[in-house]
């Protein structure tokens, strides 16, 4: 089953490193060896008394010569130098499995992060050595992460066979870059996964001069890459500035004209109310014309009240019910009905009666006719709020009516 309660650990310069060898495998063969030629190396054996030289790049090795161990053997290895084929070269040292020592660890994942140091706390129970005794390098061979394990493969050889080899090898004017076992040897492609018995302090020096140039032209190169990011997102804020400069100036007269121009809404919201409650309604004056039409000229109107649409008439006729009958048929009306029983006057004979009727908009009276009417009859009747009550005592209401007759008040007697 697998095990998913790990820490996991990231290392980033590993992880560069794949990278980098994956981006490079998508460059074509051809221009990998223009910007990176691969590089050989002269494997160095120790035979004796003497050193057997091999000449070895992309995994295929040639014998070249065997020097002895001693001086008589410098001229040889330095004419090698100076070979155009061998000059940028390599040289590692590969002992036998005589004069080195391997052995296969499995430690606890959690020394994966410190490998060399675990092992050299107990290398005496790992080799019949001591730590001082012999110069080791450790190679983690693969993880098991099951059993949480790490597969190290331990190295080691003497101290003193090491250094004389060292030193045989700088009397000949070899300067080693490596030092491997035979039958764990290094692989030359993958320089970045190597082990290395030679310690630090006899290992040839980096000049610094390269690192520093490539360190600053790096960095040159971050910081051109920053500016380029930078500039266009600084000079858009400073247009964006000089925009929001502009617009505070005239955010003001901005502000106003929306004033104006909300006012301006308000306005003919309002004007479109009242054209919409102009044209719902006739007019007083196109009522009063109505209601003098349909009085015959033997009845005649005491009070009358036009409010909110509703009518009230209060007169006499002498037929009540065909004033009714009448107002009822009438385009301006609906909804005719006596509010009150129909009364006799004993002096007159006439039919005393009150009737409210609803205002209504003939279909076929458009509104301009009703301004029309409004224009022709202002004159002589002064038309009065709708939304107030209006009570009126009318006299010689129907035009028809004579001059003569005359129309008392409220009392409704006839004189």
């Amino acid at each position: 089953m697998l095990n998913l309660n790990k820490n996991v650990k990231i290392e980033l310069k590993p992880f560069l490193r794949w990278w980098g060898r994956e981006l490079a495998f998508l460059i074509p063969a051809k221009i990998r060896q223009f910007f990176h030629a691969p590089r050989g190396a002269i494997i160095v054996r120790s035979k004796d008394e003497q050193f057997e030289l091999n000449y070895e790049i992309n995994g295929q090795q040639e014998f070249m010569t065997t020097v002895a161990r001693d001086i008589s053997g410098a001229e040889t290895v330095k004419n090698l130098i100076l070979n155009d084929r061998f000059k940028n070269a390599m040289f590692i040292l590969r002992l036998s499995h005589h004069q080195a020592l391997n052995k296969t660890l499995n430690l606890p994942l959690a020394a994966q992060a410190n490998v060399s140091q675990v092992v050299s706390y107990e290398l005496d129970r790992y080799s019949p050595f001591k730590a001082d005794q012999v110069y080791f390098a450790t190679r983690v061979e693969r993880i098991d992460t099951e059993a949480a394990q790490l597969i190290v493969q331990l190295l080691l050889a003497p101290r003193p066979l090491l250094e004389t080899l060292y030193a045989d090898c700088k009397t000949l004017g070899m300067s080693l870059h490596y030092v491997d076992v035979e039958n764990c040897p290094n692989d030359l492609q993958q320089l970045h996964s190597t082990y290395n018995l030679l310690p630090a302090h006899l290992q040839p020096k980096i000049a610094n001069t390269p690192r520093r140039i490539i360190a600053g032209l790096l960095t040159l190169l971050a910081m051109l890459s920053v500016s380029s990011l930078a500039l266009p997102v600084w000079l858009e804020y400073q247009a964006v500035e000089v925009l929001q400069t502009k617009i505070a100036k005239i955010d003001k007269e901005v502000k106003a004209v929306k004033t104006l121009q909300a006012d301006m809404d308000t306005l003919r919201e309002e004007n479109q109310l009242l054209i919409n409650e102009k044209i719902a309604t006739p007019n007083v004056i196109a009522i009063l014309n109505e209601i003098s039409r349909l009085m015959k000229d033997d009845s005649w109107l005491a009070y009358l009240q036009y409010s909110e649409g509703q009518l009230q008439l209060q007169g006499e006729s002498p037929t009540a019910s065909i004033l009714l009958a009448d107002l009822e048929a009438s385009e301006y009306f609906a909804k005719a009905n006596f509010a009150s029983p129909v009364t006799q006057d004993k002096a007159s004979g006439m039919e005393r009666f009150q009737i409210s009727a609803e205002i209504t908009k003939p279909a076929n009276i458009t509104t301009e006719n009703s301004d029309a009417t409004t224009e022709k009859t202002a004159a002589p009747v002064s038309e009065s709020n709708h939304d107030t009550p209006t009570e009126t005592t009318v006299e010689n209401l129907n035009p028809e009516i004579s001059t003569t007759e005359e129309v008392a008040t409220e009392n409704g007697t006839e004189e």
